[in-house]
């Protein structure tokens, strides 16, 4: 399963939600696999190469603090894997995955929530990360691929 939208939609907090009324899934956030600010591309491409398409589904951890890559992780194959952040959703995953949800939500409200969430520790980064999401968009399309569009003000955060 996939769950994708833009920073600050809701899509983390919907995630969480839906592990916990089922435990049996496997949660692989993107925000753990991205390498590095400029890597949104390259966070979907891993989600394909290494999760979808692959025999031995796995994922490695980008180490923020040392921008470096980090330890794999091997996910068990008896158990269901929900992906979730920016880029999960794009037409190569969508191909592979059971179900995916789009979280809608409008700019401003995102803005307010990330730095709720994460004070201004990287709002001088929004603007090139949002370029990212506006051409990832463009190119895949994602809320057309999605089975379900949640509004974001629906989800809780």
């Amino acid at each position: 399963m996939l769950v994708d939208g833009r920073s600050g939609s809701g899509k983390t907090e919907l995630a969480r939600a839906m592990v916990g009324q089922k435990p049996e899934l496997q949660l692989v956030r993107m925000d753990d696999l991205y390498p590095g600010w400029g890597g949104l591309e390259a966070g979907s491409q891993h989600v394909h190469d290494y999760i979808l398409a692959a025999t031995i589904r796995r994922w490695q951890r980008w180490d923020w603090a040392a921008s470096e890559p980090a330890e794999w992780h091997v996910l068990d194959p008896r158990r269901p894997v929900l992906i979730e952040g920016c880029g999960a959703l794009s037409r190569a995953n969508r191909a592979l995955a059971a179900y995916a949800v789009w979280v809608e939500l409008d700019e401003q409200t995102r803005r307010e929530r990330v730095i709720a969430r994460d004070g201004g520790s990287w709002i001088d980064r929004w603007d090139d990360w949002a370029a990212q999401e506006e051409a990832f968009i463009a190119r895949e399309h994602p809320k057309s691929l999605a089975d379900l569009v949640l509004d974001g003000n629906e989800v809780t955060i």
